[in-house]
């Protein structure tokens, strides 16, 4: 628990200060639906260069991003699970419409469940009422 660990406390909130920046936001929300060029989330977002550039760097340098080649291209895409879970909740929460009916649907749970805890599979991380 984050609470009983100074370290630990110290390492997510590095964590949070890289995800608290509004174009790193945007492009990890753009990559939450797949794997992109440059290009393409330059199109999708509208950050433009060199701005792009340097938030993709400040992004694989935090590990949150993974970058694949092909040819001339770079593919960028999400790390891990674990930061596609960081962002659809980032999403749910403060995406705009109603933050608990999106946590519910990001665990799959409906209001009818009660309190019967995650779904087989799912991490019990958030407690939705």
């Amino acid at each position: 628990m984050i609470y009983e660990d100074r370290a630990v406390a110290d390492v997510a909130a590095e964590k949070l200060r890289v995800y608290a920046q509004p174009q790193r936001l945007m492009i990890l929300s753009c990559l939450l639906r797949g794997e992109r060029t440059v290009g393409d989330i330059d199109a999708a977002t509208g950050i433009g260069q060199p701005a792009l550039s340097q938030q993709l760097a400040a992004l694989r340098r935090a590990d949150l991003v993974r970058t694949r080649r092909d040819a001339k291209l770079v593919y960028y895409a999400l790390a891990d699970d674990t930061v596609r879970l960081c962002v659809r909740s980032m999403e749910a929460m403060l995406g705009g419409g109603d933050p608990v009916a999106a946590m519910r649907e990001l665990v799959g749970r409906s209001e009818d469940d009660g309190d019967r805890g995650p779904p087989a599979g799912v991490a019990g991380f958030a407690r939705v009422d």
